[in-house]
């Protein structure tokens, strides 16, 4: 295992992270921030509580979940399509590293800053609301489990853009849409039985059920099929990117 390289990528990734703080950090946080007054104040005012927690408190896994996904493939994505448009990607593939631990370097960067930014923004949420978290130790599981999940979809899609624009098209037309039906702001007991029973094919649902559980207690999903969903989709994702170094895709050409 070559360290020294993965040590060198990782570390020039998070300075790349740090030299945009105010892009990479500030903006996801004060947007987040804008949700828990929206959402919180406004809406919460109106809503007593939903499975026992308040309002407010209810939403706070689902929202850091949201930014969570959305944050690990942005930065994942853009982290490995850069190296590509400039060119030096070919350096990185004729150094001394393997394919694993070009992974290893590119997506731990990256799930890196998108815990960071979690853990911000939970710290964030304590102004607002009244939190507590029943099982601290899953909640961390959780977090690193699909950060890193998501953050090799995004190194997934930085592979496969061959253009600015695509980066953005898989986080805006499909994981944001299928967060905000994943149970962000509701939980989907709410919801009749036929819009249940379809909102059981939506990942995200999971996701954000198990992180939730990890907080209060109460979940849409059973904890260890949430947990058995989330390794699935970990293990998928590790298949298609061992699939596109196998076989050169986008990479060699």
């Amino acid at each position: 295992m070559n360290l020294y390289a993965i040590k060198a990528i990782y570390t020039f990734e998070m300075a790349r992270w740090w030299r945009t703080a105010l892009q990479s950090v500030v903006s996801p946080v004060v947007s987040t921030s804008l949700y828990f007054v929206v959402f919180g104040a406004a809406i919460g005012s109106r809503i007593d509580s939903v499975e026992g927690v308040s309002y407010g408190a209810f939403i706070v896994p689902g929202l850091i979940m949201l930014s969570l996904l959305q944050q690990s493939i942005s930065n994942a994505s853009f982290g490995i399509y850069f190296p590509k448009f400039s060119g030096t990607i070919y350096e990185i593939l004729s150094a001394p590293i393997s394919h694993v631990e070009t992974v290893i370097a590119y997506v731990g960067a990256a799930a890196t800053k998108s815990v960071i930014l979690s853990l911000i923004m939970l710290a964030t949420a304590g102004f607002f609301v009244d939190l507590t978290i029943a099982h601290p130790v899953w909640m961390v599981v959780f977090l690193i489990l699909t950060a890193t999940t998501f953050s090799l979809i995004g190194f997934i899609i930085g592979i496969w853009a061959d253009g600015f624009e695509k980066l953005q098209l898989f986080p805006l037309l499909i994981v944001t849409p299928l967060a905000f039906l994943g149970g962000t702001f509701y939980s989907i007991t709410m919801l009749p039985p036929v819009w249940q029973t379809i909102s059981l094919f939506n990942p995200v649902v999971y996701l954000v059920s198990g992180f939730r559980w990890s907080f209060y207690g109460v979940a849409d999903v059973d904890i260890v099929v949430s947990l058995g969903m989330t390794l699935g989709f970990l293990a998928a994702a590790l298949t298609v990117v061992t699939w596109m170094f196998r076989t050169g895709y986008k990479l060699r050409t």
